[in-house]
């Protein structure tokens, strides 16, 4: 092929070569899903793993699970699959983690639900009503000049819409973070 070969642990862990053929390490997305034993100091040990490698964690969601004590967390990083795959054998070294599972190749549903307040005098109002109808999300509060509109979706999404409600006039935002599951098995 003409170029040169990669070795295979590069390729695995997200790596290219540049023009001058040093590895450099590929940024991408990773979404975890991370049981628990819900006890105290379980969020911070979790958390000092990451900030310990310098990595920033871009969204992270906590709430109960369906089995009592244990809690799911939702964490959202962009980071070199190789460094994660260190900070995934390091949170398995936690006693508290019950399981860590990387969506990044696995199908899984993923959404985040955000608020939007929004300046919305006279003719406005129309146009943020229609941009909400579109994007199929619901008016939660009103007031003579805001609306605080609820949507719900993938990051790309809640950024469109931010995107077009900007011209509006944004007072505020409010975002859960992503919350993800694996998608159900398929049968023909």
């Amino acid at each position: 092929t003409g170029g040169k070969r990669v070795p295979h642990r590069a390729r695995r862990c997200g790596a290219r070569r540049n023009v001058a053929g040093v590895r450099e390490a590929v940024m991408q997305r990773h979404v975890l899903s991370v049981l628990v034993e819900n006890e105290p100091g379980v969020l911070s040990r979790v958390v000092g793993l990451f900030s310990g490698r310098g990595f920033n964690i871009h969204s992270l969601n906590v709430a109960p699970s369906l089995e009592e004590g244990v809690s799911h967390m939702t964490i959202t990083t962009d980071s070199d699959s190789l460094i994660l795959e260190q900070i995934m054998k390091q949170l398995h070294k936690i006693v508290s983690v019950i399981k860590v599972v990387d969506f990044a190749d696995i199908p899984a549903v993923t959404r985040e639900m955000m608020f939007v307040k929004v300046q919305a005098e006279g003719t406005a109002r129309g146009e943020i009503l229609r941009t909400v109808e579109i994007f199929r999300c619901k008016v939660v509060d009103v007031s003579h000049n805001e609306m605080t509109i609820e949507a719900t979706g993938d990051q790309e999404k809640l950024d469109a819409i931010l995107g077009l409600l900007q011209r509006f006039g944004i007072k505020e935002v409010a975002r859960t973070g992503a919350v993800a599951m694996r998608r159900s098995k398929k049968t023909d």
